[in-house]
């Protein structure tokens, strides 16, 4: 957590008289439509400075593809810049840079979004070039057959030339069984060498659909303006059918599971996964909620459990962290890695004890409430402070639209929040850290034994 948030988060624990949740700032007005063609829409009003976002989200990413034919969200992501009926290969970009604009995209395992940041009075130029691409994309070959060696590169960059990155992808393969969540947004390596553009121009007309996209809008703006561009701009563009998309679920107990990498590294580390529900696909949602609290009780900065007893106490990890995204559209994975205090001459096998130790703390007796509330003040502080900007608040909307849920759960995640007791932390323990749930990675420097 940054200092503001820290700050923020000392000045929510000073004001105990108050429910945390009333201490953010009154949601903006947010209204939502959708298009003829289906497609939805949603605006959100922020009047501070005369600047908007503006952003695309379709629902397609790496868990939609299938083996053999992996990385093809994120290729098309890249080819979406290389021209469409009205511009050519990166006019789009110039001219957007010539409006002081910002621009970029991103894929995930669930959604594939671009944006643009602009004053509010260029909107429409946002609109235009983005209804162009969606309507007339031309994929031609030789820029995709430049551009999928450019991919390439930054697969071995990012993955393959990084020990650890590596690992975390072979580790997330084997903690995923049976979803789609198991492949790399990237792709991997022998896919995209044998990836071809005619691939690409299925992938685009399966996906890149009005009825299959949110157009999230937040800023300097009024929703009767944004209709008025949206219906010009994207009203003519024809829905169509869309491939049906199952929900990525996973085995609730696929049993445990291990691998040991031995990578180039200077130190041994790793890397426990839970397999667990996403607010997406958890029959009770509280349950999430306290995953969330979990996750921030364990590596909640310098007071976490972490931090407090493996790293400062008993000196078994010079390092450790957990994580959960409970934003998915399927199944998700809550993970702790930690790094053994080799100076110490501790062994991995210890430090797996002491991250065992830690959970089955929260399951035989539940967190005070004093420790509690700190956590959840750090935790509702971090959304607060993040969500000030207006492309988090696209982002929170968008992302949350197009894994199957409302973005009215931005503005109510507070309140479900604060009301997770001690005891629902100690049950969601109980019920998801277990050995039928577990996946350990062991990750050794090269020509090292395991102990």
């Amino acid at each position: 957590m940054n200092a503001l948030a820290r700050r923020a988060a000392g000045l929510l624990l000073s004001t105990v008289c108050l429910p945390l949740s009333a201490l953010a700032a009154d949601p903006q007005p947010t209204h939502e439509f959708t298009l003829d063609n289906g497609l939805k829409v949603v605006v959100r009003e922020d009047h501070r400075a005369p600047v908007v976002v503006s952003q695309v989200w379709y629902k397609v990413g790496s868990s939609y593809e299938t083996p053999g034919q992996t990385g093809l969200s994120h290729a098309l992501e890249h080819m979406m810049f290389k021209g469409s009926e009205k511009v050519g290969p990166g006019e789009a970009s110039l001219i957007l840079r010539d409006l002081g604009a910002e621009e970029n995209a991103f894929t995930s395992d669930d959604f594939t979004a671009y944006y643009q940041v602009l004053a509010r009075d260029r909107l429409g130029v946002a609109f235009e070039l983005e209804a162009d691409r969606m309507a007339s994309l031309r994929l031609p070959a030789d820029e995709f057959a430049r551009e999928i060696e450019v991919i390439k590169e930054e697969r071995r960059l990012r993955t393959d030339d990084k020990p650890m990155s590596k690992a975390y992808e072979r580790f997330k393969a084997m903690a995923y069984p049976a979803s789609g969540y198991h492949t790399p947004t990237i792709g991997w390596m022998a896919d995209l060498d044998r990836m071809k553009v005619e691939e690409l121009r299925h992938w685009y007309q399966s996906w890149y659909v009005p009825n299959n996209a949110t157009l999230v809008v937040v800023g300097d703006v009024t929703p009767d303006e944004v209709k008025t561009l949206a219906q010009r701009y994207f009203g003519p563009i024809a829905k169509r059918d869309v491939p049906p998309a199952k929900i990525p679920l996973e085995l609730a107990e696929p049993g445990e599971r291990q691998i040991t990498l031995h990578v180039q590294t200077q130190l041994p580390s790793l890397m426990l996964g839970f397999n667990v529900p996403s607010i997406a696909t958890a029959e009770d949602k509280r349950s999430v909620n306290a995953l969330r609290l979990i996750s921030a009780l364990l590596d909640g900065g310098y007071s976490g459990r972490i931090p407090t007893q493996l790293e400062r106490g008993e000196e078994l990890v010079s390092g450790g962290s957990s994580s959960y995204d409970a934003y998915t559209r399927g199944d998700s994975l809550f993970t702790l890695s930690a790094t053994p205090n080799t100076q110490k001459k501790k062994t991995m096998a210890q430090a797996e004890a002491g991250l065992w130790k830690l959970l089955e703390q929260l399951k035989t007796t539940a967190p005070s409430a004093e420790e509690l509330e700190r956590v959840r003040a750090q935790v509702i502080a971090g959304l607060v402070y993040e969500r000030d900007s207006i492309t988090s608040q696209a982002t929170a909307i968008g992302q949350l639209e197009t894994v199957g849920l409302s973005w009215k759960l931005m503005d109510t995640e507070l309140a479900e929040l604060e009301s997770v007791t001690p005891q629902d932390i100690q049950k969601a323990a109980k019920l998801y850290f277990t050995r039928e749930r577990l996946s350990v990675a062991h990750v050794l420097p090269e020509e090292t034994t395991h102990e």
